[in-house]
């Protein structure tokens, strides 16, 4: 499974709100919604992420919420 589709799976298992998208620099990107002890607990999750996964390091920044009602995959930007 690619890491936006775990992504996925794993912030609607949570009850999370957002969406993901690879970055042309090959980076992956994810905007987050959700009561913060899941959203902590996603970010410990996405530190292992799908089994052929390399996660090196994840920034977290505070934002605006989008108002998503449910965690979408958006194309690459």
């Amino acid at each position: 499974m690619w890491y936006r589709a775990w992504t996925q799976e794993t912030a609607q298992n949570m009850s999370l709100k957002g969406w993901v998208r690879n970055r042309k620099d090959g980076s992956v990107e994810a905007v987050i919604t959700g009561p913060e002890d899941q959203l902590q607990r996603f970010i410990t999750a996405c530190y292992d992420g799908p089994a052929q996964a390399k996660v090196e390091t994840i920034q977290t920044l505070e934002g605006i919420d989008e108002g998503c009602t449910d965690f979408s995959v958006k194309d690459t930007a």
